[in-house]
């Protein structure tokens, strides 16, 4: 199990935490880090689950999901750790305990002065004075009570916000977002119908430059299917030469 450190301390992901956590992740388990200090656009000791590993380990290739968040985000090896962070109410707590057991102890009473003795030997004594009520014991002090936790919210991406669509000449359409300099959706690919609708909503000349390269994917292919369509029938009509059993 990883123990707890400190933010401040804490390192990130070596080569054998990586090969690990890949292992873990393959072997269908639940694998948790942590956000260190070095994390951009997520709070520090966060917790996250890796959701995936890049095939080559460069740059940002951990995937991760922020808890209590349904967005992924990728990472590189020193934005995590698998060390968990001390809880910062641990010490608050301990000194807590100690002023209550502090204020809980009771102190003993003031020894009340002896009786002043009678000025002549042979005088009748008079009565003593009742001996002095015990002061009364200091108040209770309270403890400091540690605030309640708050609760943690999403964490807030900064920077730009980049959406790039791209199309290959086969007429695949695909879109990636990134927040920053760090890519938050990889490449995703779109229906070449969704983006016709797309299109409509964008600038004249935006519009006009998608429509155009559906034309030309949808062009491509309606010959390919031609061309396939003519093989298929000149395959047939060979098939047919053999005749049936």
């Amino acid at each position: 199990m990883p123990g707890r450190g400190s933010t401040a301390t804490q390192r990130g992901l070596s080569e054998q935490d990586v090969a690990a956590v890949r292992e873990e992740v393959a072997a269908g388990r639940t694998v948790t880090v942590w956000f260190t200090a070095a994390a951009v656009g997520v709070p520090t000791g966060g917790s996250a689950k890796v959701l995936a590993l890049g095939d080559v380990p460069e740059g940002d290739f951990v995937q991760v999901r922020p808890a209590g968040s349904k967005d992924a985000v990728f990472c590189a090896p020193g934005e995590l750790t698998r060390t968990k962070p001390a809880r910062r109410t641990t010490a608050r707590r301990k000194a807590g305990s100690a002023t209550e057991e502090q204020a809980a102890t009771p102190q003993a009473p003031p020894t009340p002065a002896p009786p002043a003795r009678p000025a002549r030997a042979r005088r009748t004594p008079e009565p003593a004075a009742p001996p002095a009520a015990p002061a009364p014991a200091p108040e209770e002090t309270l403890a400091p009570k540690p605030a309640p936790a708050r609760p943690r919210r999403r964490a807030e991406r900064t920077g730009a916000l980049t959406v790039t669509l791209t199309s290959t000449v086969e007429g695949d359409w695909s879109v990636e977002v990134q927040a920053g300099a760090k890519r938050v959706v990889p490449a995703t690919p779109v229906p070449p119908a969704d983006v016709a609708a797309l299109s409509r909503s964008l600038p004249p000349v935006a519009a006009e430059a998608v429509a155009s390269s559906l034309a030309e994917a949808r062009r491509r292919q309606e010959e390919r299917v031609a061309t396939l369509r003519a093989e298929l029938d000149a395959a047939q009509r060979t098939l047919d030469q053999f005749g049936g059993d």
